[in-house]
């Protein structure tokens, strides 16, 4: 996983090429062309129009990738993300959910930069919710949809038992980012 398109592409062709590229950053329309090639998951979709762009650079090389949708659930103003109601939209959506380039595995979300475990857990509650409630629905096209990825390095325990199944603990693992 990265978060840095930068870096991503400077280490793709000096790994091996069987690795599974997740992005999980916020990334740029403008940027999709640089990974588009080999990312396998790309976390922190937040917008229709960033999922047009990943189609519209999918079909050109005909490469379908995986995609989670992110979540605002957030109060904080910095952190990114569609509504509840954006995303029932988007699912709704068929020339979006009927392109053969995309998958839509689930949803990602990151909670407020708090220490309440109330305030997180009302949080991540909110997106296991939404995400049950797709799960229920039965949307066309989300055979996939299985990813309900939240919880970070400082949080992750706490969003692993609010429903979380894939978390982010880069930082955990291998220390602060120093630049």
């Amino acid at each position: 996983g990265e978060n840095h398109v930068q870096e991503l592409v400077k280490k793709q062709p000096l790994l091996p090429k069987d690795i599974r590229w997740h992005h999980i950053g916020h990334l740029q329309k403008n940027k999709v062309k640089y990974i588009i090639p080999f990312f396998h998951l790309k976390h922190a979709v937040d917008s229709e129009r960033l999922i047009r762009t990943i189609i519209k650079e999918s079909e050109k090389i005909d490469r379908k990738v995986g995609l989670l949708i992110q979540l605002k659930i957030a109060v904080e103003e910095s952190k990114y993300g569609m509504n509840e109601d954006e995303i029932l939209s988007l699912l709704e959506n068929r020339d979006i959910m009927e392109s053969p380039h995309i998958s839509i595995k689930g949803l990602m979300a990151m909670a407020s930069f708090v220490d309440s475990e109330q305030q997180l857990r009302m949080e991540f509650g909110r997106a296991k919710t939404l995400f049950d409630q797709i799960k229920e629905a039965e949307f066309e096209n989300l055979t996939d949809f299985t990813i309900l990825s939240m919880g970070m390095s400082g949080d992750y325990q706490l969003a692993l038992d609010c429903g979380s199944n894939m978390v982010r603990i880069g930082s955990l693992l291998f220390g602060s980012r120093t630049a």
